[in-house]
């Protein structure tokens, strides 16, 4: 080791100013070391702050990779390696805290100890020297400055004796203090470097101690642990590595497609259309009514389950119910100036809810879906090849047929009613004679009408000259006191479908080829409008009621009805001819075809019981035994025809809210 500089003692009773002059030097030398430990022992504080901050973080590591098995992932099959793999690193990391606790306590006692004890017991002790130097020095300054102003005048002997010994007294002191400043001064030249290096060698020592530990603990074993988490994470990347290359090429694929994918109604005027649909999802706006005459519309993803329509809003876990489309209606609407819009009736006439589509396609498709799910063609074993069927069945009129015996195999009886199907057998079927060919029955290329606002015979009356029908569909009398002495007042909700001019009424086969073309004509064009009305069934007349307004849209004698039928296969689907009077002194026949909610056959039983009364009323003996032969409502005023069996295929729920008594 160097000699290093030090104070001289011999000098300090002198206090030279070059002794003075040396002890500044020393002095400046102590602050630099204080200013220095300071910050050092910041730094260590730091480091022995971090360790203990170490093992608290592998405290808390170790709990949360014990608390990963009791993580309710929803997505957690397959975690059995991973789980088992993180209880064998908890307990590792388990043994490292064990490990970082006993070097925290190391450099505890051999680090940041040492280099506290030298700051407050060395530093501080020369800093206290020097605060009882200066004040020996500066009392020896006033002793001596008393002592300088004393009188020659021997006659005050015992002042100066006074001031001499007050003179020794604070030179003494001086001597004594600076003695032990000086000694302070020159140790701590040796002691800084004890200081320096002494923490330093603790903290070196914990580091070797503690890593010796951590090489004993990672034995063999733990290599080849080590080794298989390795290979497997190496598996786990090459298999996300594979995967990520498979979803970039899927993604490539899926960014390629036309741009059509992404742009709505983009096939508007040919679009193709799946009418066979027996269930259907995807976004619809539902429209929601929030005051008397406002609205708002709500984005909201649609299915259908079974025989129902369900909605489910956006972070919803399952769906609810919104509609039973069994036996319900569907037809497209205008709607608040939107396009796209359909509406869902229920199987009693009530208004159901109001749907938008964004596309045209999405628009019939849904509505398509609807109809086919109101028929309950889910219920059936092969619910896609019968939706098949069913629409075939409409679009075979495309094909031109020739004659109706290709096609007699499976027809029914004159009036689609058998005489065991109801409670009188007064319905005697008219003879089939020879089938008519389809000119016979319709002339080719007659127009069909789709708007019960205008009559089938309009087409023919805008021609001939004669007065058009009320364009609003009212009748010219606002009331029907017919209707009160009326023996018969039955009410069915029905959905006009079209009607067409016929050229003969003696058989129920122009009934079939008229619902056969407009149902066809419907399916071409994509016609899925209808209007719903309340059939009113009397013993004088048919009219047909707008069920909001009550207003009457049409109004047929029963005398004039000279045929009506039910369709062989689509309970559902009635029609009748009718015969009105021309202006030039003929007559003209006109079909109309309907959809009902309940079968068509009670609406051709209700017809003809009004033919039969009407028939009876001329002979008061024939009409008593038909009133006894048939149920009156208490009063004994009206038929009651609910009571009347009928043959629905075992599927009661047809009838379901599909008449009502007026």
């Amino acid at each position: 080791m160097p000699a290093v500089d030090k104070l001289l003692l011999e000098e300090a009773l002198q206090d030279s100013p070059q002794t003075r002059s040396l002890l500044s030097v020393f002095e400046e030398d102590a602050g630099t070391l204080t200013d220095y430990t300071n910050q050092l022992l910041q730094a260590m504080q730091r480091v022995y702050g971090a360790q203990n901050e170490m093992c608290l973080a592998t405290q808390q590591l170790s709990k949360q990779l014990l608390a990963y098995e009791k993580q309710n992932f929803a997505l957690g099959k397959g975690d059995e390696e991973v789980i088992s793999t993180l209880h064998y690193f908890s307990k590792v990391v388990d043994e490292l805290n064990v490990l970082h606790t006993g070097l925290a306590k190391q450099l505890a006692d051999t680090m940041v100890l040492p280099i506290i004890q030298f700051r407050e017991k060395d530093l501080t002790e020369v800093s206290t020297l020097k605060d009882l130097f200066g004040l020996a020095s500066s009392e020896h300054d006033l002793s001596m400055a008393k002592y300088s102003r004393l009188p020659k005048k021997k006659d005050n002997e015992k002042l100066k004796t006074e001031v001499v010994k007050e003179v020794a007294a604070a030179r003494r002191k001086q001597h004594l203090s600076s003695l032990q400043y000086y000694c302070a001064l020159n140790a701590l030249q040796y002691r800084k470097r004890v200081a320096m290096m002494q923490p330093m060698l603790g903290f070196a020592h914990g580091q070797i101690n503690f890593f010796k530990k951590g090489a004993e603990m990672f034995s063999q074993s733990m290599d080849s642990f080590l080794s298989s988490v390795a290979a497997m994470v190496q598996s786990i990347q090459v298999e996300l590595e594979a995967e990520a290359e498979k979803m970039r090429a899927s993604q490539q694929e899926l960014l390629s497609l036309d741009e059509s994918v992404y742009t709505p109604d983009f096939d508007v005027a040919a679009p193709q259309i799946n009418r066979n649909l027996i269930q259907k999802a995807g976004y619809l706006n539902l429209r929601n009514k929030t005051g008397l005459v406002t609205t708002t519309w709500e984005r909201l993803y649609f299915f259908t389950q079974g025989g129902n329509l369900m909605c489910q809003p956006r972070g919803a876990v399952a769906g609810g119910l919104i509609q039973d489309l069994d036996n319900c209606s569907v037809m497209a609407v205008d709607c608040e100036d939107r396009r796209y819009c359909f509406q869902i009736t229920t199987p009693n006439g009530k208004s159901g809810i109001i749907l938008q589509a964004e596309s045209r396609k999405e628009n019939e498709e849904w509505i398509c879906a609807v109809n086919n799910i109101s028929r309950q063609i889910y219920l059936t074993d092969n619910p896609e090849a019968v939706a098949i069927k069913l629409n075939q069945t409409a679009l075979q009129a495309v094909t031109p047929i020739t004659s109706f015996a290709r096609k007699q195999e499976n027809s029914c009886p004159s009036q689609n009613l058998q005489s065991s199907q109801m409670e009188n057998d007064k319905i005697v079927p008219k003879a089939a004679g020879i089938i008519p060919e389809v000119e016979q029955l319709i002339a080719p290329g007659t127009p069909i009408q789709f708007d019960i606002v205008l009559p089938a015979t309009e087409f023919l009356d805008q021609n001939r000259g004669s007065r058009r029908a009320n364009p609003f569909g009212e009748t010219e009398d606002d009331t029907f006191p017919e209707a009160e002495d009326s023996l018969l007042q039955q009410m069915f909700i029905v959905r006009f479908l079209g009607s067409m001019a016929v050229k003969t009424d003696t058989t129920t086969e122009v009934i079939y080829e008229a619902m056969r073309q407009v149902l066809a004509a419907r399916a071409i064009h994509n016609i899925f409008r209808m209007t719903e009305s309340h059939l009113m069934v009397t013993s004088q007349t048919l009219r047909l009621i707008d069920p909001q307004t009550q207003v009457t849209r049409a109004n047929f004698e029963l005398t004039s009805v000279t045929q009506f039928a039910a369709h062989q296969e689509n309970k559902r689907l009635v029609g009748f001819v009718v015969r009105m009077p021309e202006s030039t002194g003929g007559e003209s026949l006109s079909t109309y075809v309907f959809e009902s909610n309940s079968e068509g056959e009670k609406i051709c039983y209700a017809i003809n019981l009004g033919k039969e009364i009407i028939k009876a009323q001329k002979d008061p003996e024939a009409l008593a035994q038909l009133m006894l032969s048939i149920p009156l409502t208490s009063d004994g005023k009206y038929v009651l025809l609910n009571d009347q069996p009928d043959d629905n295929d075992g599927s009661p729920s047809e009838n379901r809210g599909a008449e009502s008594e007026a």
